[in-house]
């Protein structure tokens, strides 16, 4: 991710960069609008989600981080493990800024084979160690290194090769590299980000990078292409597979400013092929916070899903959220599927099972009137800055039905759906502290077929609304920054009645207690 013009703009506007001993210490995960289980670093700015691969019955998940304050800058690789990706231990910085070039993102993997002659396991019935690539951005050039690691990701040594890769370009980056098996080697997927181009490379070892083909700008006239990714993903309820594009955008999204859309087609080993047209353009997210997504290399043999996880912000105001001790964080991690509709094929996203274990029930109806539920939702007291809810609603005769979450004396956060414009949304007008961006605030839709039943599978967290529709073939995602005491729960319609089928709330505990 490049922001050089934002951070050349902070320090010429004199904005303040905090750092821990700039600030008070409140109890570590326990600040005003801390998310309780998605993830956020200790302290100090993220953004992007690099690196992640399972390896050695750990998740990694490596990130964008400023170690040096709270704003953009000193880009580095910050460092966290799982065993469920869900509790997560944050590690020291694995790869931290070069005196001559920052560290953007990228991807890491398991060199199974030692292919790269970097891995050096005592083990002689394990050849295997972590390489991470990653752009290192110099003043006026963006060129590829690598690093690897024999001790399980806890130290890292840049290779006394690097480059491995270079254009020489001043916007050549974000690598994502994954070994494809049926040509025995590895596959790297690149960007030239301001002329919106894909440029795949290959190599036998990691080390030698050899450019193979290029793709874009698909239909793009603006904007630049970021972190991109290529990865097969199954055909819900088939045998087939198909080859997903995935390219981060910025700016140019549904929502404005950042988003994620993707192709869907056929790669050869060298050459991506679309099978879809160019538009319309195929979103991942309808919401204002979903970008950079990165996808776990090496999954266990025995899981066969792809999992994803993306940051949980824009760049219209990344830097200016209203946090201080730390800034950025992002969503739950999601499988990913195709699924057939009538108009072809289209990505899919559930969050990942593992998060069901932090449920506790505190609701549970079906079968009602809106009034009925709203007060039974008042009798059992429920309510909540963090939790989990499922509901299935119908429309009946009603121009809208949804959820208001997160409702306070003067602030809410609307879930709902339309009948008379046939859409899904998310408004956050109200809901609670936007002044730092006018970009923030707004109303936020997704187009769904006209259907008498929705379903809504909602995440709720401290300053946070994940919105997964009719079994993730829409997702809406939105950071929020509502005022203590904001905890309400209730549904409502507009135009006529509508009704409850089911509706479902569980609490969920904090991972960081």
């Amino acid at each position: 991710m490049k922001q050089i013009a934002l951070f050349s703009f902070l320090l010429i506007s004199g904005v303040l960069t905090l750092t821990p001993s700039a600030v008070a210490q409140p109890t570590p995960y326990d600040q005003p609008w801390r998310p309780q289980y998605h993830f956020t670093p200790p302290q100090n700015f993220m953004n992007d989600p690099n690196g992640t691969v399972f390896y050695k019955g750990e998740y990694h998940l490596f990130y964008q981080h400023n170690p040096e304050g709270n704003v953009w800058g000193h880009m580095s690789w910050g460092h966290a493990v799982s065993t469920d990706l869900v509790h997560w231990q944050d590690l020291p910085v694995a790869i931290p800024e070069d005196p001559n070039y920052m560290i953007y993102s990228g991807s890491a993997v398991v060199d199974k084979n030692n292919t790269s002659g970097l891995c050096e396991n005592p083990d002689p019935r394990d050849h295997s160690c972590l390489v991470a690539i990653y752009t290192a951005a110099y003043k006026d050039r963006q060129k590829q290194h690598i690093a690897f690691s024999n001790d399980r990701g806890r130290t890292w040594t840049n290779y006394s090769g690097n480059p491995v890769a270079d254009l020489d370009a001043p916007d050549f980056r974000d690598p994502n590299v994954f070994w494809y098996e049926p040509q025995h080697k590895w596959v790297m997927v690149t960007v030239l980000a301001d002329e919106r181009t894909l440029v795949l490379f290959d190599s036998p070892d990691l080390k030698h990078w050899t450019k193979r083909s290029t793709f874009g700008p698909a239909g793009d006239t603006a904007g630049q292409w970021e972190c991109p990714d290529l990865i097969e993903l199954p055909v819900e309820g088939t045998h087939e597979k198909r080859w997903l594009l995935i390219i981060n955008r910025n700016p140019g999204a549904p929502a404005g400013g950042t988003g994620v859309r993707y192709l869907i087609g056929k790669f050869d080993g060298t050459q991506f092929t679309s099978e879809i047209p160019d538009t319309p353009v195929l979103w991942a997210d309808w919401g204002k916070d979903f970008y950079a997504t990165n996808t776990w290399n090496d999954m266990p043999a025995t899981d066969p899903r792809r999992v994803w996880i993306g940051w949980f912000s824009n760049w219209q105001y990344a830097n200016v959220e209203p946090t201080v001790l730390w800034r950025g964080g992002l969503s739950v991690p999601r499988t990913l599927m195709l699924r057939r509709f009538h108009d072809g094929l289209r990505l899919v996203q559930k969050p990942v099972s593992e998060l069901e274990q932090l449920r506790h029930e505190k609701f549970r109806a079906a079968n009602a009137n809106i009034a009925d539920i709203n007060r039974k939702i008042g009798e059992t007291g429920t309510k909540g800055e963090v939790y989990e809810l499922e509901a299935e609603l119908e429309l009946g005769h009603a121009d809208e039905i949804g959820m208001r979450l997160r409702k306070g004396k003067d602030t809410e956060t609307l879930v709902g759906i339309s009948a008379t414009r046939d859409e899904v949304f998310v408004d956050k007008t109200r809901s609670g502290e936007t002044s730092f961006s006018k970009d923030f605030p707004g109303r936020h839709a997704a187009s769904i077929e006209k259907t008498a039943r929705i379903k809504l599978h909602i995440f709720v967290d401290r300053s946070s609304v994940e919105v997964f529709v009719n079994d993730g073939e829409r997702v809406l995602s939105e950071r929020i920054y509502p005022p203590a005491g904001s905890d309400g729960i209730d549904v409502y319609s507009k135009g006529e009645v509508g009704k409850v089928i089911s509706l479902t709330v569980w609490e969920l505990d904090s991972v960081w207690k």
